[in-house]
């Protein structure tokens, strides 16, 4: 019952007929069906066994490493070998330089079968990105061939304990001594901090280099190992117990005087690590859309087998047949297409880089709209399920401890609320808003009553002197538009190839 099923179908309907991904100039549509679709056997035959597995056992210290669940290094390195860290990467630095629209494809298959395994390999994307933006020749010859080929897999240590969402507050330091820089400091909530499937790890560390504020941060990358082969003084004090993603080791991590390489130009730090950021954040909306997709086919096939009631003629019917049944399973499969469809546009109009401030103002939407759908999916699954869903071998319930962390990493949803009622409706003099209510009013006629009544709304909110007691509701009223716009797209795409076929 609890067996992954990957929504290639879906997938490969959403990028071809309703987010447009035929429009990109390095766009091939077999070479993607081919692409994903091997990713998804890969994912539905190996990963995917192991994510109950790593459910059970968990992740532990021993002698100051982190081991992780029995079965994952193995799989990491059919991963590795077949290609699949270096999707994005140039072809130049040994990867296969295939669209990061490609990739979203596969991250969201990746996070259904098992999304501790792709929390401990999906930050090299971002880590990529960065490196071919801000990082030197050197950086880049020496580091992406290693990302590409596997050997290394890579963390944001961002986080500590004083310093959470608040990133000014940071104090973990970086000294220069003899040309080299040293990180002294402590990082938390380090997704991957250590593990022992890769052969090391490529740290990004945010840094205190200069004076207080944001302006006084940069951006190290620090490798586990010294070039010499020793450890790096970079040490795991422990790892958190959590709710779910029990294969993904959450790690506390000591820099003491760790040896480390300045990427970007000093004082840069955030502006670099945005980049990582804006990736990370539309992966963990995926990851939302993975959640309520396996939501949606836990539920429906339990619910076409298991019987309960009768129908007039006095036969046994499945509880599918039941009206509140079928509601149920009917919203966890809009959630999941619809917020989908909402992460394909933006991630084709990012690519593109013809509609920047849409894509600004979207992408907190698509975190926000889509990991709130991950969570309602996963919840309904379990009510579909009834008792025999609140059982861990079932898989719902681990579905939805494991989709509950995505509303609170890389950035809370709350954060992404109040972003967008300050700072999103005031992006250079109101733009994003203006492209965000072109985009609903594209999407459908049917919306444009409710269109004039959020850009009053937004007029008026961006007049409030502190918007933030008002952020929720505008966020909720936000994201309702925009699953609708997705919906009224997917909708019509779908009577456009029905008439067609």
């Amino acid at each position: 019952m609890s067996t992954f099923h990957a929504p290639l179908d879906d997938i490969l309907f959403s990028l071809r007929h309703v987010a447009g991904a035929e429009r990109l100039p390095d766009w091939d549509d077999e070479l993607a069906a081919e692409v994903i679709g091997h990713f998804a056997s890969f994912a539905e035959g190996r990963i995917a066994p192991l994510d109950a597995v790593g459910d059970a056992q968990g992740c532990r210290l021993e002698g100051g490493r982190v081991r992780m669940p029995d079965g994952f290094a193995e799989v990491y390195g059919e991963l590795a070998e077949q290609g699949w860290q270096g999707l994005t990467v140039p072809e130049d630095f040994g990867g296969m330089g295939l669209s990061p629209v490609m990739q979203a494809g596969v991250s969201e298959i990746f996070s259904g079968a098992n999304h501790s395994l792709q929390m401990v390999a999906s930050l090299v994307p971002g880590c990529v990105g960065v490196l071919r933006r801000f990082g030197s020749e050197a950086q880049q010859a020496a580091y992406l061939p290693a990302l590409a080929e596997g050997k290394y897999l890579s963390t944001m240590a961002l986080t500590e304990p004083g310093a959470g969402s608040d990133l000014s507050a940071i104090r973990t330091r970086a000294v220069q001594e003899d040309g080299i820089w040293r990180l002294t400091g402590e990082k938390i909530f380090i997704s991957g901090g250590d593990q022992d499937i890769s052969k090391g790890i490529l740290h990004l560390v945010l840094a205190r280099s200069g004076g207080e504020g944001v302006r006084g941060l940069s951006l190290f990358l620090c490798l586990s190992e010294r070039a010499d082969g020793s450890r790096n003084a970079v040490s795991v004090t422990r790892i958190e117990e959590k709710m779910g993603l029990h294969a993904s080791p959450t790690c506390q991590l000591a820099f003491d005087g760790a040896e480390a390489e300045l990427i970007g130009e000093e004082g840069g730090g955030l502006k670099a690590m945005f980049t990582m950021m804006n990736h990370a954040r539309i992966d963990v909306a995926l990851q939302g859309v993975a959640h309520a997709a396996r939501g949606a086919d836990l539920a429906r096939r339990y619910a076409a087998e298991r019987k309960q009631g009768r129908d007039a003629t006095g036969q046994p019917v499945t509880i599918d047949a039941h009206a509140d049944v079928a509601r149920m399973i009917a919203t966890c499969d809009d959630l999941a297409r619809s917020g989908r469809v909402l992460c394909h546009l933006a991630l084709v109009e990012e690519a593109l880089g013809t509609a920047p401030d849409l894509v600004e103002f979207l992408t907190p939407v698509c975190k926000y709209a889509c990991t709130e759908a991950g969570m309602k999916a996963a919840d309904l699954a379990i009510q579909v399920m009834g008792g025999y869903g609140y059982l861990r071998e079932y898989g719902a319930e681990q579905n939805w401890r494991d989709a509950r962390i995505c509303a609170i990493y890389e950035g809370t949803n709350g954060i992404h609320a109040r972003t967008i009622a300050t700072r999103g409706l005031q992006l250079n003099g109101g733009a994003g808003a203006r492209a965000f209510a072109a985009f609903l009013r594209d999407s459908t006629p049917d919306l444009a009553a409710d269109v004039a009544g959020w850009e009053a709304e937004a007029a008026r909110l961006a007049t409030v002197q502190d918007p933030a007691a008002e952020a929720h509701a505008f966020m909720e009223r936000t994201c309702d538009l925009a699953m609708r716009a997705a919906r009224a797209r997917l909708v019509a795409a779908e009577k456009r190839v029905a008439a067609a076929a």
